[in-house]
């Protein structure tokens, strides 16, 4: 099959599994071709059967705001035509799913066509989308796309009680791992001994966006290294890095808070984390979550969303209301002062994403449903 990807290039969990979605299906001999404003974040610069076609967004004294979902639209209708492609899988509802039914359309004019796949991962469901300036175009795009997954059970059921969709059956394909990369022994830890000193390593990934609640992850860890002297790593960027900082400086542990910025690898970072924290107000699915857990590394976070989905509560993490500091402080600490347990917990965290976030699974079930999709466009008369 010839499959267009678009999604978000910049750091974020759907342009993560999105990318690692286009490279796992070019390994299986499909042709992907991703269409966005720049090189995903997690594509290297060269892989058989994988291209990148750039969305020039013009810059006109007449735009306040450049149109980017009219370039995106033109640059797919392009692409689409040029290379014959099969699908279109538009990772988030608006404005992907939206530029490429006007892309669709265009090609229709001239005789074409393509099948579009809309995966919804999050904030384009629980939050843009349903703002009053985007709710009909969201609920619009997703009617009008041949077939629509969501990454959690969560997600799909927000999905229709936030928009009653009609005649559109959201499909769960939960996001995925590739076990080989995400096994700890694998990897050598590359913060230095020294930096370490013994300590145990507490680890957070995000894009520090407000929903994250990133004074909530330095807030338990003051309270753990008051009883387990520990490190915590910071990975990533955004808006509230400065709020995470002044907290760190608030409760006098900035000088056991690094903050890493943005790195594209992290892998070989959580092979030496003891603990995950994740406190977010939501999580349509966790993917961070689920790669700690593909690592060894047990989760600490909020009962939110989709992420009881991702981790089990006693088995593989503890989860607690949100806001819940002293909750989540407790379980860290008792757990890390229990190597036994820790021990089982992290294994158990491993096994668990491998048996059910697989890549080969996961992969599978997007091919399936874009072989059904092809397949009902041709029997339609």
């Amino acid at each position: 099959m010839k499959i267009g990807i678009t999604c978000y290039p910049t750091y974020g969990g759907s342009g993560a599994v999105a990318t690692e979605l286009g490279i796992a299906l070019a390994a299986r001999g499909h042709e992907v071709h991703f269409i966005t404003y720049q090189q995903p974040f997690r594509l290297p610069s060269f892989l058989p059967r994988v291209w990148f076609h750039e969305v020039d967004v013009g810059r006109y004294p007449l735009f306040e705001f450049p149109p980017y979902d009219l370039a995106l639209a033109v640059r797919m209708h392009e692409v689409v035509r040029d290379h014959q492609l099969d699908v279109l899988h538009c990772h988030y509802a608006i404005p992907h799913a939206t530029s490429a039914w006007i892309a669709r359309e265009m090609l229709r004019e001239g005789e074409g066509d393509v099948r579009l796949v809309t995966t919804l991962h999050g904030t384009d469901i629980t939050i843009v989308g349903q703002d009053r300036s985007f709710y009909t175009i969201t609920r619009f795009s997703i009617e009008k796309s041949d077939a629509v997954t969501a990454v959690s059970d969560y997600l799909r059921d927000e999905t229709y009680q936030a928009f009653g969709c009609v005649g559109c059956d959201v499909e769960v394909i939960p996001n995925f791992i590739n076990p080989e990369l995400y096994d700890r022994r694998r990897h050598v830890f590359p913060i230095p001994a020294d930096v370490i000193m013994g300590r145990k390593v507490l680890m957070h990934i995000s894009n520090f966006r407000p929903v994250k609640r990133v004074r909530d992850i330095v807030r338990v860890f003051a309270q753990v290294n008051a009883q387990v002297p520990s490190v915590l790593v910071m990975i990533g960027d955004g808006p509230d890095r400065v709020d995470a900082e002044a907290e760190a400086r608030e409760r006098g542990v900035a000088e056991h808070v690094l903050f890493l910025g943005k790195i594209d690898t992290i892998a070989p970072l959580l092979a030496g984390a003891d603990l995950f924290l994740l406190t977010s107000d939501n999580e349509s699915f966790g993917l961070s979550a689920l790669e700690a857990l593909a690592s060894g590394v047990p989760v600490i976070g909020a009962r939110a969303g989709g992420l009881p989905e991702v981790v089990t509560d006693g088995e593989t993490g503890f989860l607690h209301p949100v806001g819940d500091i002293d909750g989540m402080a407790a379980s860290a600490i008792a757990l890390l002062q229990d190597p036994a347990r820790w021990a089982s917990m992290s294994a158990a965290a491993a096994a668990d994403a491998r048996r059910r976030f697989s890549e080969d699974a996961v992969v599978a079930q997007y091919e399936a449903l874009y072989e059904r999709t092809i397949a009902a466009a041709v029997a339609r008369p």
